[in-house]
């Protein structure tokens, strides 16, 4: 009851939160899809660049979301735009990770026969590999919206805004009802993400797609 309560009072302000939380969200998965997947068309057939690149990028994942906010501080600052660049860090090593392995996991026999049917490269990279790849690719933008969307609460801490506001302070006022209408919510839109994603994923790739 004090939850509804609180939302009766306090509606226009989450309102403006969650708009802020799904704008960050949706720039920063925008720019990393621009980004990801054109340079792991690019690096994907070269055996030696992709593997130092999906490396070092795997090294970010081991990086906490907090820590990639901090690092942003001292070279933009705070606000939105910080926040952007440090979830679209975030967003980029499973949309370039899954996206490189299904770009080098298409059976090279089919590649083959693609070459002798007359094709060029790129044809066969647009018209072969990308679509046989674009299960592993789509899977790869499902995982990183729900981190983005789950590392968007920390936007906070440097100003970013969002449904986080609510959070930390809450935690700072020890008000648990303030705190849970920030993290209902956050929670909420990614079970709502990994379901819609998931539906769409077996529509479009069918009932055998993975991750």
């Amino acid at each position: 009851m004090a939850l509804i309560l609180w939302f009766s009072e306090h509606w226009g302000e989450f309102l403006t939160a969650l708009s802020e939380h799904l704008i960050l969200c949706g720039i920063a998965m925008t720019a990393a899809i621009l980004i990801g997947l054109p340079v792991s068309i690019l690096i994907a057939g070269r055996e030696r660049l992709s593997l130092v690149v999906v490396n070092g990028i795997s090294a970010l994942r081991t990086v906490p979301s907090l820590a990639i906010l901090a690092i942003m501080m001292p070279f933009l600052g705070i606000g939105r735009w910080p926040c952007v660049v440090a979830l679209v860090i975030l967003a980029l090593p499973p949309i370039v990770i899954n996206s490189v392995a299904g770009l080098r996991g298409v059976d090279p026999d089919l590649l083959d026969a693609a070459a002798g049917m007359g094709m060029r490269r790129r044809q066969i990279l647009w018209r072969v590999q990308a679509p046989l790849a674009a299960s592993a690719m789509f899977a790869g933008v499902r995982t990183s919206l729900i981190q983005v969307l789950a590392g968007a609460a920390l936007a906070p801490f440097i100003g970013g805004g969002g449904l986080g506001d609510f959070i930390t302070t809450g935690i700072g006022l020890r008000d648990t009802t303030r705190l849970l209408a920030g993290a209902i919510p956050i929670a909420l839109l990614a079970l709502f993400s990994e379901v819609a994603m998931g539906l769409a994923e077996k529509t479009f790739f069918g009932a055998g797609s993975r991750r």
